[in-house]
């Protein structure tokens, strides 16, 4: 029955998020949140990237801080790496692998802040950002699933979701974490 299958996702989906809600996740959350203050504090920007829909949620990031959260506030310097142009560029002349750090490449400074999305932790272009951006001297927060991947030992904050057998539970997570940062962005800068 199909009221029975809705009935089941939604149990499911809060069965993960209450072995997600731990001191531990909360403290990543909040030491991210702190890294990514200092930065615009001191004139940087953060940057996001991943791959579908995590593109959609590195996308969803970069607005709500660009434009609004909750409440009026200033602008909050963010932006994610979802061009078409670029990415159709880059993925053309160089590779798909190539597509984000790229972009990291060129427009990333001191004081910059990547968040990198990718729900198995191994997604090879989110992995050559990362390495860009260590390159540069930039900060990492990873939003990762299941073992966290390559990108586990590679973030300077690693936020993973619960293993799950499908990405969209890990989805699920990364979107409450993402909210829960720019909460927490805004009344550090406020």
């Amino acid at each position: 029955m199909i009221e029975t299958q809705i009935a089941d996702q939604f149990s499911e989906s809060l069965e993960v998020l209450q072995k997600f809600n731990t001191t531990e996740n909360v403290e990543k959350i909040a030491k991210s949140a702190l890294i990514m203050a200092s930065g615009l504090k001191n004139g940087g920007k953060i940057i996001s990237c991943g791959n579908g829909g995590s593109m959609c949620d590195a996308m969803h990031f970069a607005e709500e801080l660009t434009g609004r959260y909750r409440d009026n506030r200033p602008s909050i310097a963010a932006v994610s790496i979802s061009d078409p142009s670029h990415i159709t560029c880059v993925g053309n002349d160089y590779g798909f692998d190539f597509i984000f750090s790229r972009y990291i490449e060129s427009v990333g400074q001191a004081n910059d802040i990547l968040l990198a999305i990718s729900t198995s932790g191994n997604s090879k272009n989110v992995i050559n950002a990362i390495h860009a951006a260590k390159a540069k001297g930039i900060k990492i927060v990873g939003l990762t699933g299941k073992t966290g991947g390559e990108m586990a030992e590679l973030c300077d904050v690693e936020i993973r979701a619960p293993y799950s057998k499908y990405a969209d539970r890990a989805q699920e997570i990364h979107i409450k974490v993402i909210h829960s940062l720019i909460d927490c962005i805004e009344k550090q800068l406020s």
